[in-house]
């Protein structure tokens, strides 16, 4: 993607945000509507997905699961590489491109995470993220029907994280894609299900505790773990202490 494309891209996509936010200094403007989707989705996952992902559980031998989540984490590195490249981190893209070679070739396919091994290092890049390092704001805190948390800006860029998503675009029969993606839900849930009393004990407001952790998370992505010092200030100052905190990803 050239300067100029860059450039219209951020444009129509901070025209987007600037007519959703209500407030600079509010990430969470429709929050009202973002609780409601939020009980949508946790009633959700109270009474199908958390039993389906346990009898999943009790059905499907480790390894197996691991094994599959190496394999589905393979095509990841296809869009990591994409991003990264966008972003500049040509070193990261490379290693990106030699985790596929290596686990897909050595690794049968990707069951085994051969590269890890070798030192390549795993990266988790999304297209929400290389807008966030081009200057993009997050733009609104939004909670989407079954997908859960995200931002305007990471809501816009979904369409480019699908086309860049691997699968498609190395298996063409669509019902075995649907398949490998149902199972995929599955074993992510799956890897939480610890994590779900925990949650429960920590947070007197499950809504707020998901938002903050999310944006929080999405920043320190966007930055590897570094964000500039500003960031940690504000993170410091909570959900509503200035225009900047939105960029709490």
């Amino acid at each position: 993607m050239n300067g100029a494309s860059r450039a219209r891209l951020l444009l129509l996509l901070s025209g987007m945000t600037l007519g959703v936010a209500a407030r600079a200094d509010d990430p969470d403007p429709i929050e009202p509507v973002n609780r409601a989707v939020f009980s949508f989705n946790d009633g959700l996952d109270k009474y199908a997905l958390k039993p389906a992902a346990q009898g999943y559980v009790a059905v499907v031998p480790l390894p197996a699961r691991v094994a599959f989540s190496n394999f589905v984490d393979n095509f990841g590195d296809i869009p990591n590489a994409f991003n990264n490249l966008l972003q500049g981190k040509v070193s990261a893209a490379v290693s990106d491109v030699g985790r596929i070679l290596v686990n897909t070739t050595l690794g049968i396919g990707g069951a085994i995470d051969v590269a890890s091994e070798m030192g390549l290092e795993k990266h988790n890049e999304d297209f929400g993220q290389t807008l966030g390092r081009w200057g993009m704001g997050p733009g609104p805190y939004l909670v989407l029907p079954l997908l859960g948390p995200s931002t305007l800006r990471d809501t816009a860029a979904l369409p480019v994280d699908y086309y860049t998503g691997g699968r498609h675009l190395v298996i063409d029969d669509v019902p075995s894609r649907n398949i490998i993606a149902g199972v995929d839900v599955l074993n992510k849930r799956a890897a939480l299900l610890g994590a779900d009393d925990a949650l429960g004990e920590a947070a007197l407001d499950k809504y707020g505790f998901v938002r903050n952790f999310y944006l929080q998370r999405r920043v320190s992505l966007i930055y590897d773990g570094q964000p500039p010092r500003e960031r940690f200030d504000d993170e410091d100052a909570g959900p509503d202490a200035g225009s900047d905190q939105g960029e709490k990803q």
